[in-house]
């Protein structure tokens, strides 16, 4: 299945066509990696993006693209309007809204508007999906667990009540697993997990999905982008230690981004249905996204795809309809006093800062540091940049 895509301008152009990687403008890195600089990512140091400079869009080649300062309150309020007229309540709108503002405002905007248009377009596609359908029913409920049929409800707000619920009984036995079935789009995991890091709780998320990924070496979708992630509360309730990533070297968040701008895909992050490695979203969506991390993470994402399965999705997943959501949570105070285990938290962090060096790097950092200083700037300054073409789409 490869939905239309949009060309800059806002002309459509056909999912039949393919553009080679020499007609399609490169996607401007701070798309794939944020508003951030180039080399800043979530995990180790500045420079780590530099090292997988294979997996990146030539710098020299990046093409301009017309972006316009927004507000983050008219931001919002386009947005939930957007989505409102989809179909949505206005609780539901502020939901989403809330989810995918935050994806801005911490640099990932292909997790952030513009994928407000593609739930809005996937509803419209079908109409069996109705936003007000079914609604999200408890299956199952006890002391330290729960699970939930979202009955294809979007993910943004299974996921967030998945996590309240596993915060709620954390808190009450020290430990829970919730897990959620019947969903598709689950968002940033990391926004789940700092919910329960404000709350003083560790937390272990795992999400599947559509297959869209091959396995290390294969040429054939087999799992999804599988996002896993882990997090841990310190003293300071605005900086938690979260990892979240996904299992894939894009996401597919990232491959829609691109469809719609008419831009090209990183090197080496696709292939086309004949196997061959391809920069063209449109053929990407035909054939399969590659793995991250060679075998080690191809084990990763094989794994998430069954924590999936546990938390009720089918073998093989149905295109965005049917995803698994699973979150582990727990009270650190159960095993150690929670002063001690703070306390070692922040030593270690501050251990990992001023770690030493090699040539060419510039400092270490936390999983999730980068998130929460550009979301803080972002905040004081009350703007960012988004795709006038993005913008343009939501106001239609």
């Amino acid at each position: 299945m490869t939905p239309n895509g949009l060309k800059r301008g806002g002309r459509r152009h056909s999912g039949n066509s393919a553009f080679g990687p020499n007609q399609q403008p490169d996607l401007p890195r701070s798309l794939f990696y944020g508003h951030a600089p180039p080399t800043d990512d979530d995990c180790y140091s500045d420079n780590t993006r530099r090292s997988q400079a294979s997996m990146a869009p030539n710098e020299a080649a990046d093409a301009p693209l017309e972006q316009t300062r927004i507000s983050i309150s008219d931001a919002s309020e386009l947005c939930q309007q957007a989505l409102l007229k989809a179909g949505y309540t206005s609780e539901q709108s502020a939901i989403i809204t809330d989810h995918l503002i935050d994806a801005e405002l911490r640099g990932h905007p292909f997790a952030g508007l513009a994928r407000a248009l593609s739930i809005i377009e996937y509803l419209e596609r079908n109409p069996d999906m109705q936003p007000q359908a079914k609604g999200i029913e408890v299956t199952r409920d006890g002391l330290a667990f729960a699970h939930l049929d979202g009955h294809d409800s979007v993910g943004y707000l299974v996921a967030r009540q998945a996590t309240q619920m596993a915060i709620s009984k954390a808190k009450t036995t020290g430990v829970s697993v919730v897990g959620a079935s019947g969903l598709w789009y689950t968002g940033n995991l990391a926004y789940y997990s700092e919910m329960a890091s404000r709350q003083g709780l560790v937390t272990f998320i795992a999400s599947n999905g559509t297959p869209i990924v091959a396995p290390h070496g294969g040429a054939e979708a087999k799992f999804c982008t599988n996002p896993f992630c882990i997090g841990f509360p310190t003293s300071d309730r605005d900086l938690p230690v979260i990892w979240d990533i996904g299992t894939s070297n894009i996401m597919y968040a990232q491959v829609k981004l691109a469809e719609r701008l008419a831009a090209s895909l990183p090197e080496g992050s696709a292939v086309d249905k004949e196997g061959h490695l391809t920069t063209d979203p449109l053929k990407a969506l035909e054939g399969a996204l590659t793995v991250w991390g060679g075998y080690k993470g191809s084990g990763l994402a094989m794994m998430v795809q069954l924590l999936g399965i546990a938390a009720g999705s089918s073998e093989p997943t149905a295109f965005l309809s049917g995803f698994g959501f699973l979150i582990v949570a727990f009270d650190p105070s159960v095993l150690q006093p929670l002063d001690r285990v703070q306390q070692d938290a922040d030593q270690f962090c501050e251990n990992i800062r001023a770690t030493k060096m090699l040539p060419g790097y510039r400092s270490a950092r936390m999983p999730f540091e980068r998130s929460a200083k550009a979301r803080r700037e972002a905040k004081e300054r009350g703007w960012f940049l988004v795709p006038e073409e993005v913008i343009q789409q939501l106001k239609r």
